[in-house]
């Protein structure tokens, strides 16, 4: 919200020179200016450069940045599972296969 919060200040709220308003920003008063604005950018798909586009593809930039393996990490772990959904099926397939004599055997005491 701190990069598309940008709005004129509530009625009664003095502004410093040289500072915004944000209602996201501690105390609401920012020295740095709107960083975006619509029309900022040109897509080649034709999507509309809004400023909460703007604001998406920054904040998705900036996740891929602070972690660049994390599709890779992705991938990683949806082979583990599929790895160990199998395990799990071949176990149970063979304690059921193991245990079969066990469970199917009728026990009869009789008395002496």
């Amino acid at each position: 919200h701190l990069l598309t919060g940008y709005c004129d200040p509530p009625a009664g709220k003095p502004m410093m020179p040289g500072l915004y308003y944000n209602p996201y920003f501690p105390g609401g008063a920012i020295a740095m200016p709107p960083p975006l604005n619509d029309g900022g950018v040109e897509y080649e798909d034709g999507t509309p450069a809004t400023i909460s586009q703007q604001a998406k593809d920054v904040i998705e930039f900036l996740n891929w940045a602070a972690e660049p393996e994390a599709d890779e990490r992705k991938k990683e772990a949806a082979k583990y599972m599929v790895v160990l959904a199998f395990t799990a099926l071949m176990t149970g397939y063979y304690k059921r296969f193991k245990w079969s004599p066990y469970k199917t055997r009728a026990i009869s005491y009789v008395k002496p």
